[in-house]
């Protein structure tokens, strides 16, 4: 299968907090979109790897998506290596994207400005077809690598170099967001409280969704960073 859109995350629930409301939209436009994550979140302080994969298969419905994989990588103690790079690369040319979405590009959790650089370096290595891989079937891979890798933002403020309006597919998002149970506030869970989990963590999720689309306009919108300038073919094409 040919995906149009491949976002990476280093942890499920990555994808939903950030970029959802953009799969939404993209899905809705008739784009195949899928969804990488890169490990089982297992050192999360809340739930636990079965129980977070259980909770992304859910989410996936919720967004529409196409494919979702987990590589199951160590959590918080995977490298920009070459090891790990491979196996990234196996995934991009087997999807062949033509976009892909990875996490920010330095932010509080430090796995994901990690995960944002070694989706980068791997997305340029695909492309080199001297680098050799192999499918499940044990068949040569075509060398492939995406148009554009864009960052999406996390906790930390980074200024967006563009924003999409997501207003239409704010309630979805949330839906999405909260597929991920053991995660999120919930006043009869034994479970330790961790970051993500206090009482006004979605709050903060929506305040920046709005900041955003105040930024162009709307009432939510999703911010991203690009380490290349884009191209525009006019300037009636920016709105």
């Amino acid at each position: 299968m040919k995906l149009d859109v491949l976002v990476m995350a280093v942890h499920p629930d990555d994808a939903e907090l950030a970029c959802s409301g953009t799969i939404l939209k993209l899905v809705s436009e008739g784009k195949k979109v899928g969804i990488l994550d890169f490990t089982a979140g297992e050192l999360g302080t809340r739930g636990s790897a079965e129980i977070r994969l259980a909770e992304a298969a859910d989410s996936a419905k919720i967004l529409g998506l196409s494919v979702r994989e987990n590589l199951g990588l160590r959590d918080g103690f995977f490298k920009n290596d070459e090891e790990h790079q491979l196996q990234i690369i196996k995934i991009i040319r087997k999807y062949q994207p033509e976009i892909v979405i990875a996490n920010a590009i330095e932010d509080r959790h430090p796995d994901h400005g990690r995960a944002a650089a070694l989706a980068y370096d791997a997305c340029f290595y695909s492309g080199l077809r001297r680098i050799e891989t192999f499918d499940e079937h044990n068949h040569s891979q075509v060398a492939w690598r995406p148009k554009n890798v864009f960052h999406y933002i996390q906790d930390r403020y980074i200024e967006p170099d563009f924003v999409i309006d997501v207003t239409k597919f704010w309630d979805q998002k949330l839906e999405s967001i909260k597929a991920f149970k053991s995660q999120f506030f919930d006043p009869n869970s034994p479970e330790p409280v961790s970051y993500i989990s206090s009482f006004d963590f979605l709050d903060f999720i929506e305040a920046r969704s709005r900041e955003m689309g105040h930024k162009i306009g709307t009432t939510h919108g999703e911010g991203y960073t690009t380490s290349r300038k884009i191209q525009v073919k006019s300037v009636f094409d920016i709105l």
